[in-house]
């Protein structure tokens, strides 16, 4: 082999060994192989964002895995939430979690899904920066305020705030933002604050840049943000499956509410193979205290469910109410009454 061949040869090995090590680390093969069997055969794919109302459901992915308990779906993390009701609505995810607002809006446009429980409680916030000029709620008149949709949760509670505090909305630019991006954007003064689900803002209490003017339990008594939604022909179909992902995610819930240790294994393994966060930021979120979040009861109500519509339709975001029961079904959450916490024991290393 001569000088040339044998150059040739190393550039073929490189481009190959690049090649390789790119489908290894950034092509999600479970979901590959998983669209490849017949459609009887698949898996659920659930959707979720980096948010802690969302934790219980790799939660329940990481621990049944280790408990060899059966799972029956693959999760699959988005940045937003426009672009998990977008996968729902072709039907490249068959589950997901959305802000509730949203999932009502969808129901309301004739989209084939419902609710089928809740992600956690309480567990959102307003931020502003630290040493800025915003003290109190007031002081939001002309600011501009991110939330991770014109329907969420959190823009509803903005507004309570605001009508609370005597300041009409149309004073305040409210600005969608995907939660990821609050932190930088109020860190360079792009936002004066934003209203997100955590960790975002134990973010910005964490990096210094930012502090919490309010909390949700501060205007909403048992808020609800993000609710599991799964598409009406996956339910019709294959009840057993979404009753085994509601199953694990109640479960989940039991397990991270019974104490600190918990809380903080969950912030370590989540943090570092489902979230892509700093550890250190979920055990933050998840423990200053632990009443910041709630992983129980995650059964919808029908009272949840009235005022969130209630507040829409005042809002606009909707023509008319609908019955609850257009919206949820409840049967999956009832047959989790009875639910265990997983006996799953959190390993001490990991507590360091």
């Amino acid at each position: 082999m001569d000088l040339r061949q044998r150059v040739v040869l190393a550039a073929l090995l490189w481009m190959g060994s690049l090649t390789g090590l790119h489908l290894w680390l950034n092509v999600d093969w479970a979901a590959v192989l998983n669209a490849r069997l017949p459609e009887n055969e698949r898996k659920l794919t659930v959707a979720y964002v980096p948010v802690t109302c969302h934790l219980a459901c790799p939660v329940a992915d990481y621990i049944s895995r280790r408990s060899m308990e059966k799972t029956s779906y693959l999760l699959k993390m988005f940045q937003g939430f426009p672009e998990i009701k977008e996968a729902l609505i072709a039907n490249r995810i068959q589950a997901g979690f959305l802000v509730a607002p949203m999932a009502i809006a969808l129901r309301a446009q004739g989209v084939p899904i419902k609710i089928v429980y809740l992600g956690h409680r309480y567990g959102s916030a307003a931020v502003v920066r630290k040493q800025g000029p915003v003290k109190t709620v007031a002081d939001l008149r002309g600011r501009t305020v991110a939330v991770p949709s014109r329907f969420s949760d959190e823009r509803l509670m903005l507004l309570q705030a605001l009508e609370r505090a005597g300041v009409p909305s149309r004073e305040v630019k409210a600005v969608e933002m995907a939660p990821p991006d609050v932190g930088a954007a109020l860190e360079v003064g792009a936002i004066d604050g934003y209203v997100m689900g955590e960790p975002y803002p134990s973010q910005a209490e964490l990096g210094g840049y930012g502090r919490v003017l309010f909390h949700a339990r501060e205007y909403w008594p048992d808020y609800i943000s993000c609710v599991l939604v799964v598409r009406q022909d996956v339910i019709d179909r294959h009840p057993e499956a979404v009753q085994v992902l509601v199953d694990g995610i109640a479960r989940s819930g039991l397990w991270l509410d019974q104490g600190t240790r918990e809380r903080l294994y969950a912030a370590d393994f989540v943090g570092r193979y489902y979230f892509n966060q700093p550890p250190a930021l979920l055990r933050w979120a998840l423990t200053q205290p632990l009443g910041r979040v709630m992983y129980t009861p995650l059964t919808p109500r029908r009272a949840d469910f009235e005022l969130v519509q209630r507040l829409m339709h005042r809002d606009g975001l909707i023509p008319q109410e609908l019955p609850f029961e257009e919206i949820v079904d409840t049967r999956f959450a009832e047959a989790t009454h009875d639910a265990t916490a997983w006996t799953f024991e959190p390993w001490d290393d990991a507590l360091e």
